[in-house]
């Protein structure tokens, strides 16, 4: 079996940028959450609705899981770049991962509140295709900010927390 990595990390704090990284590393498939939303949802999102993004962010997250299981199975590694804010989220791909003798590691990305919101205005300027898959304003950032839920001792126990 291959290795699982869940990168999970407050808006703007390099999730996308460390998981390319640790892609490149240790030779895993990535999926980022981002570029599913733009592609399959955008269009069709009329206000920040959670609730609404959720629902669909879990629809995205099914199909990820079902290609990762494939190629976790084959031997492959693969790093999920899905934002997972709470833990809730980061505890079903866990137990996912428990389910075919893997265990998944976090990785904690973090960095000063002021350090993110400059990350985003700089994607939103640059718009590197690597790393952008949409605006993100400061609406959007606020919202999210408080949602995300620091990863505790127990949660990093097969991981760790890296300063960005």
């Amino acid at each position: 079996m291959g290795r699982l990595i869940l990168v999970c990390g407050p808006t703007g704090a390099g999730k996308t940028t460390y998981a390319i990284s640790i892609c490149g590393e240790v030779k895993a498939v990535k999926f980022s959450i981002d570029p599913w939303m733009q592609a399959l949802f955008a269009e069709d999102m009329v206000s920040l609705d959670f609730s609404w993004m959720m629902e669909r962010v879990n629809r995205c997250y099914d199909q990820i899981w079902e290609v990762s299981k494939q190629i976790l199975s084959l031997g492959g590694s693969v790093v999920l770049d899905l934002g997972f804010t709470t833990k809730a989220q980061r505890d079903i791909f866990v137990n996912k991962a428990n389910a075919l003798n893997i265990q998944a590691e976090i990785h904690y990305l973090d960095a000063l509140v002021e350090t993110r919101r400059k990350r985003v205005a700089k994607r939103n300027v640059e718009k590197d295709p690597k790393v952008f898959s949409f605006e993100v304003t400061d609406i959007m950032f606020n919202f999210m900010e408080p949602k995300f839920e620091v990863p505790d001792e127990s949660e990093l126990k097969n991981g760790f927390k890296v300063s960005a």
